[in-house]
């Protein structure tokens, strides 16, 4: 088989239809926009999301994920659309009132003006309209985008306004695991600043009480390497991007976090899972709890991640 001779179109080198060489460093999301040009920008995020990609063997679902000379791109045959939604989206409980999700790693948790239809919000959306018609879905809370982990939407207005105007009140706890850069010479702690957001959605974190809105992180090291710390955070707050800001205070920035002055990728995603959301029902007084396992990707850094996360 001859070779395909890059060029500015970046025309890569083709095994079979579904699969392909990479001659030149890109982003694969910018690689498969070029490569599979008779798909449109939205279908190829779904197969991305939708976990349709693969490289070299390894199912990957960023946008940003680097690509290298030399690797392998291969399509997955998946399921059909309804049922590879429900799969991605992995819905861990729903009710009447109440849906939780496992958010992947890399999908908006709502729209944004340059995404509009690959978010969390808008999957569950065609969801329950599929059941009916007039079924809506109430954001209230949210992850960043990068964020893995445990999400919950509303059914309702009721519920919505209920957790929305008590959430401080009702929330329990909001638990998540993080890999950071170094060893933290304190193994446990609390910070405590005042967060502003600028224009540039960019997070500025201040010691000056009542510049900004206070943000609170409790932290805990349960595993080590000589160059990464895995973290158990528990918030007492939840402000935008405040576990990445902390943890860029402390000098140890999430791993895959550039916008908060990580230098490392190991995981080739931001080390950062949601993997708790423990709270009081607003309406049954109940107290309801949904947990996650960690991310696979962060196995390949330390070896106790399956262990139970009370194991310290």
């Amino acid at each position: 088989m001859s070779k395909v001779k890059q060029d500015k179109t970046n025309k890569n080198k083709r095994i079979k239809d579904t699969e392909f060489i990479v001659t030149n460093y890109s982003g694969l999301l910018d690689f498969l926009l070029i490569t599979l040009n008779k798909k449109s920008r939205n279908n190829i995020k779904s197969l991305l999301l939708y976990r349709g990609i693969s490289v070299n063997g390894r199912i990957i679902t960023q946008f940003d994920y680097k690509l290298n000379p030399g690797d392998t791109v291969r399509l997955v045959p998946t399921l059909n659309r309804e049922k590879n939604q429900i799969n991605t989206i992995d819905i861990v409980f729903e009710d009447d009132d109440l849906i939780v999700i496992n958010k992947p790693s890399g999908m908006l948790s709502i729209a944004t003006d340059k995404e509009k239809e690959i978010t969390a919000y808008h999957l569950l959306s065609e969801y329950v309209k599929k059941k009916n018609k007039k079924a809506r879905i109430f954001v209230v809370h949210r992850l960043d985008r990068d964020t893995s982990g445990v999400l919950m939407v509303a059914k309702n207005e009721e519920m919505k306004f209920a957790l929305q105007d008590n959430w401080s009140e009702l929330m329990l706890e909001r638990g998540y695991i993080a890999i950071v850069e170094g060893q933290l010479k304190e193994k446990s702690g609390r910070i405590r600043s005042w967060l502003k957001v600028t224009k540039s959605l960019i997070v500025y974190s201040s010691n000056e009480a009542g510049n900004g809105l206070e943000a609170i992180t409790n932290y805990q090291v349960i595993d080590e390497t000589e160059y990464y710390s895995l973290l158990k955070i528990q918030l007492e707050t939840g402000r935008k991007n405040q576990i990445r800001v902390h943890m860029k205070d402390l000098g140890h920035p999430v791993a895959g976090d550039k916008k908060y002055g990580a230098k490392t990728n190991p995981i080739k995603q931001l080390g950062l899972h949601a993997y708790k959301l423990k709270f009081r029902h607003p309406f049954t007084d109940e107290v309801m709890c949904f947990e996650t396992e960690t991310p696979k990707e962060f196995n390949s850094i330390f070896k106790r991640i399956n262990k139970p996360l009370g194991d310290n």
